[in-house]
């Protein structure tokens, strides 16, 4: 049994032991990472009282979410999407990251309940323009963008960044965990890329989260060999999902 599988059948059992869930998988479809591979996931309904609870033992073990929809990859010959979380108690500022925030020190972050506003779908369409015009979100509408964000059965806030005029420059989608933040989707004011603003909002929340006395911040997946994905391996220390648990992933 490969490493991908193997940690499927961990998550299983250790879902299974929280409440019966019923797990479907998808067909093959073109990988959005790498080239000339197929994906598939397997994923499975958040609903109900026990929501957050369910995400918590879901996220533990691999999965991420999407509304109310909670999945991880499920593809043949093929383990390169790895799960990874930063370890916040062992977190330091490292040289290159004290620049990053210097570059940004004009933003002001907030958390906010997750509501859309004009405002940021208006930021979202820039982003997706200017840096993913080719992407599957690319056409997403203004109700699809507010599906995305509202249509949470768990606990789930809109961070917002602002700079010095009160004008949003920044927004991350994430969810409350039990242990941290899980960091679902991000985006940022396209003339900004040159300060390293995307860098700048996951080291924010993890200093929030640091400070708040998390253990955490949930990165999603880390794909070596994909260059929309390898950065996050930049963030050490970070714990990566193996079959026998969660480990050091060496930078």
């Amino acid at each position: 049994m490969d490493n991908d599988k193997q940690n499927l059948a961990n998550a299983m059992r250790a879902i299974t032991e929280t409440a019966p869930q019923r797990f479907f998988a998808t067909r093959p479809t073109p990988c959005p990472y790498l080239d000339d591979r197929m994906e598939r996931k397997v994923f499975t309904e958040l609903t109900g009282s026990n929501a957050d609870e369910l995400h918590h033992v879901l996220a533990n073990n691999g999965f991420r979410r999407s509304q109310n929809i909670a999945y991880r990859p499920f593809c043949e010959n093929c383990s390169s999407c790895v799960a990874i979380r930063v370890i916040l108690g062992e977190f330091r500022l490292k040289r290159w990251m004290r620049r990053v925030m210097n570059r940004n020190s004009d933003l002001l972050m907030s958390r906010c309940p997750p509501r859309v506003t004009q405002e940021q779908y208006n930021l979202f369409n820039r982003y997706l323009a200017e840096r993913h015009a080719t992407g599957g979100m690319a056409d997403m509408t203004f109700d699809e963008y507010q599906s995305m964000v509202e249509d949470s059965a768990v606990t789930t806030e809109v961070v917002e960044f602002r700079n010095s005029h009160g004008e949003l420059v920044a927004a991350c989608l994430v969810d409350v965990m039990d242990d941290g933040l899980s960091l679902i989707y991000s985006f940022f004011a396209p003339e900004r890329s040159a300060l390293s603003t995307g860098s700048a909002i996951i080291l924010s929340l993890i200093e929030d989260c640091r400070l708040n006395g998390s253990a955490f911040v949930y990165l999603g997946y880390w794909i070596e060999d994909s260059q929309t994905m390898a950065y996050k391996s930049r963030f050490q220390p970070i714990e990566a999902l193996t079959p026998s648990g969660w480990k050091p992933l060496e930078p």
